[in-house]
């Protein structure tokens, strides 16, 4: 009875073998050649894409995330469906799951898109000095998700790339040299010219100026107190630009003092005309 038993268990054994291990061996096979294609592409579609001049971040984020991914579960897929599962329906329910996620990361998936679009647009890369959402320093890294800033404060911010890519950005650094605009407010009687002159003294020659192209200094416009003048200087780093502005009102108010030409606070002169007798009666009473 047990050898009947032992021979029974062997022919099903044998007969399950049979019927399974060769859905295996081609499921083994069919992912195996997803995997060889995967390797073939990769390299391929990374040279396409750079002499297409795409950004080195979005080539990665394209070969290694976006076509990797997609190549090996559809392999996976493939490789199922030889073992006898029921890929129609597994894929419904990641339908229905990939949904449920959606609605449930919103947020994520937008600042997703938009570094997505960053990667694409190029509106600045790692390194260069921008202002965003009121925060202005150099950009250290971007990711799907965010970008992350350097403040001359030297703290890390990071800034989610829906906002970024949604408001308002200035790069200082996309054209090379920059120019700084300092204005500084002379009285009425001063001559323009003579201040002009001495300011452009003071600031030729400061750490950062660069002396082509030359400094100017401009009137800007009449202001309650004072006109206004601009004092415009060039500069090769854009990183450089709040220390040479705060160089610049430095040296320019030295040079102005020791020039005698006042520098006005903001001030209201009244004048009365016309004023009756009894008015003056009244308040001398």
């Amino acid at each position: 009875m047990g050898d009947l038993l032992d021979s029974i268990t062997r022919e099903e054994l044998l007969s399950v073998a049979a019927t399974v291990l060769p859905k295996v061996a081609a499921a083994v096979v069919v992912f195996l050649a997803f995997v060889v294609l995967l390797r073939l592409v990769q390299p391929a579609l990374r040279a396409i894409l750079r002499r297409a001049d795409f950004a080195e971040a979005l080539i990665h984020l394209l070969v290694d995330g976006v076509v990797r991914g997609a190549i090996l579960i559809l392999g996976m897929v493939m490789a199922a469906s030889q073992l006898g599962i029921n890929v129609a329906a597994a894929l419904a329910g990641l339908g229905v799951l990939g949904i449920a996620v959606g609605f449930a990361a919103q947020e994520t998936i937008a600042n997703m898109i938009a570094g997505f679009l960053i990667f694409w647009d190029r509106p600045f890369k790692v390194g260069d000095w921008v202002t965003t959402q009121d925060r202005y320093g150099e950009v250290r890294d971007i990711t799907l998700r965010t970008t992350r800033i350097r403040t001359l404060d030297n703290t890390y911010v990071v800034i989610p790339n829906k906002q970024v890519i949604g408001e308002l950005l200035v790069n200082h650094s996309m054209y090379g040299e920059t120019r700084v605009n300092i204005p500084i407010g002379i009285a009425y009687k001063e001559s323009i010219a003579e201040a002009r002159a001495v300011m452009l003294e003071a600031v030729r020659g400061l750490e950062g100026v660069l002396e082509s192209p030359a400094p100017t200094v401009v009137a800007a416009g009449l202001g309650d107190s004072s006109v206004d003048l601009t004092v415009r200087v060039w500069i090769h780093h854009a990183e450089d630009e709040v220390p040479v502005r705060f160089r610049v009102v430095e040296a320019c108010k030295v040079a102005l003092d020791k020039a005698g030409i006042e520098i006005p606070f903001p001030h209201l002169q009244l004048f009365v005309d016309d004023v009756k007798d009894r008015v003056w009666e009244r308040l001398g009473k």
